[in-house]
Order: C-alpha cells, then sequence, then structure tokens
C-alpha cells in the first residue's frame, strides 16, 4: 500500500480495506488508553464506520477496556450466551452442543451459524451504537464476516431515488423463521430441524414491529444512511403518502435490497489469530457466512449502547 494512501493520525495510521473501512495500523491495545487516541479512534470511526486490528494480544478484560473508549456497554439479554466470569462479554461459538439449533441447510449443504445482512436491534427502534468482535478460535474453514457501509450505499444512490424516499418510513417485522422474511434471497433455503420457530424458543418476547425513515441522519457524523436491511424488512408503512401502491413499495424495497447487497459496499473479514473489529451499528450492516458442521469457531464481542431512538416501533 502506498503512503498516499495512508491517513496519519498522532497516535496510528489508517490504510483503506477493500471497498469500505479501514485497518488501523501502528496501534497496540496494551499500551496506555490516553484522552487522544479516545479522541482520535471515535474520529475514524465515525469517518469509516468499520475499523480492523491486527496482530493484537487482546485479553478479555483489555476488549472491554477498548470498547468502553466508545460509550457504556450493553449486557446480551439471554445469559447462555454471556461469559460468566465476563458479563459483558456476547460469546460466539460454533462448534459444540449449541450447533443443532443455529444449523440450516443452502443448496444441500449443511451451514451452522450463517445470518443475513442485518443492524443489531433494529427490530427495537433503538439499536446499539456498535459493537467489537475479537477472534478467540479461528475457523479452519469458512467463518467469515460481512459488513457493509450503508452510508456509501446511500450516497451511490442516482438523485431521483433519493427524493422518492424523503418521505417514505420502512417496517420491520421481528420472526424467527427465515422462511417468513419477505426480502432475503431464499433459493436453496431450508431450515435445520432445530431451529427456533417462535422468540420464546429462545427467551425473547414479542416485539412490536419497528418503523425507520428509509433515509436516517446518523446522529453524530450527520451521514445520510440508507436505513434498508434484508433482515426483518417487512413493508413500507403507508406506502399510498408516498404515491405508491403495496406492489410499487414492494418493487422498490426489492431495488434497494438488490442495491445494499453491491460488492463495491461490502467488506468481507477472513479472521485471524489476533483480530479485533470494531463497527458502527447505526452505520453498517453485517453478516455472517457460517462454518460446517463440527468446526470450532469463537468469536468473543462486546456491545456498544445505543442512546439515540432511531426508529419506533407500532403495534403489529
Amino acid at each position: 500500500m502506498g503512503k498516499a494512501n495512508l491517513t496519519e493520525y498522532s497516535q496510528f495510521t489508517l490504510s483503506p480495506l477493500e471497498n469500505v473501512g479501514v485497518e488501523v495500523l501502528d496501534f497496540d491495545i496494551n499500551a496506555p488508553f490516553t484522552d487522544v487516541l479516545q479522541q482520535e479512534l471515535k474520529a475514524a470511526w465515525y469517518e469509516h464506520a468499520i475499523l480492523v486490528f491486527r496482530g493484537q494480544d487482546i485479553t478479555p478484560e483489555r476488549q472491554i477496556e477498548f470498547s468502553r473508549l466508545f460509550g457504556p456497554l450493553e449486557m446480551h439479554p439471554l445469559k447462555v450466551k454471556t461469559s460468566a466470569e465476563f458479563p459483558e462479554l456476547f460469546e460466539l461459538v460454533n462448534g459444540g452442543d449449541q450447533d443443532q439449533h443455529q444449523t440450516a441447510f443452502w443448496h444441500g449443504e449443511e451451514v451452522v451459524g450463517r445470518l443475513d445482512w442485518h443492524m443489531d436491534l433494529h427490530y427495537t427502534g433503538k439499536p446499539n451504537h456498535g459493537a467489537v468482535l475479537r477472534a478467540v478460535t479461528v475457523a479452519s474453514e469458512d467463518g467469515q464476516t460481512g459488513f457493509g457501509d450503508l452510508a456509501k450505499a446511500y450516497d451511490a444512490l442516482s438523485q431521483d431515488v433519493r427524493t422518492r424516499l424523503e418521505n417514505i418510513e420502512v417496517v420491520y417485522k421481528f420472526e424467527m423463521q427465515r422462511v417468513k422474511w419477505r426480502f432475503i434471497d431464499l433459493e436453496g433455503y431450508e431450515p435445520g430441524p432445530n431451529l427456533a420457530k417462535k422468540p420464546a424458543d429462545i427467551g425473547f418476547p414479542d416485539f412490536d414491529d419497528s418503523v425507520y425513515p428509509a433515509v436516517v441522519t446518523h446522529p453524530i457524523s450527520g451521514r445520510k444512511v440508507l436505513e434498508v436491511v434484508e433482515q426483518f424488512l417487512d413493508r413500507v408503512l403507508e406506502p399510498q403518502c408516498a404515491g405508491l401502491s403495496p406492489a410499487e413499495a414492494d418493487d422498490l424495497l426489492r431495488e434497494l435490497v438488490a442495491h445494499t447487497r453491491k460488492p463495491e459496499f461490502h467488506y468481507w473479514h477472513q479472521w485471524q489469530e489476533g483480530d479485533m473489529v470494531l463497527w458502527d451499528n447505526w452505520r453498517a450492516m453485517h453478516c455472517a457466512r457460517g462454518t460446517p458442521p463440527g468446526v470450532q469457531r469463537r468469536i468473543n464481542r462486546t456491545t456498544i449502547e445505543g442512546d439515540v431512538q432511531l426508529g419506533r416501533q407500532i403495534a403489529a
């Protein structure tokens, strides 16, 4: 990477990743967390949304301390998913007893833990601000995590489409069964026999529908973000107010979902030992490709609390 492509901060250097996001160079997570470092990391986070750190000697305690530089942390509601020793850590584990509850089939191939493009807690109307993932056990096969920049997706829209979206709100419906999601790709998909069928199966309540403007202004950076993500996406709210029939509104959502799937808005992270990824959940969507059955993979996650109500909930 030529020096002209690097961005120099006083505490570290940024190198662009493929398509979106940056890698943070000249950074040591075990060095002191100064006020200047915190300010510069936040500035880089708001500018680029997706930050990758490699070659770090990371302990659970240090991951938690690092994550708190960006705001208070949010605990996961399911205790079975959290570390007994470090409750701030949410453990993403493949290759163990829980595989049966996250296994499905794509074109006859058994896959554990595959996740569609989504934004965390989108279905509540108040998404968390961001999160940090750290590789503990790297999968020997597959296991990549994808990140998509929805601010850049908005920037790439035509002015005509931007104008059409100004008065449109989109609705998300929380639904456990993937076959009922309206705007994801179901080709070749078959659910596994032990997947949850209703929220109560995994200890979740029934959530009301959540509604967002089709374009959200980021509360801190001011960037316009296309708030259309395939997981749980259900419909346009009152499409007639935007001069659309329900069928035309659905066609518009399909067009926008197809837009967000374009590779130029994506970065795929191939995990290595010592890797850590920070992303802004108010701007970036993410997904997981999953692993074959029995492949060991462990990712420790910390979640940065969302303190802004970006959407609202309505009775389903």
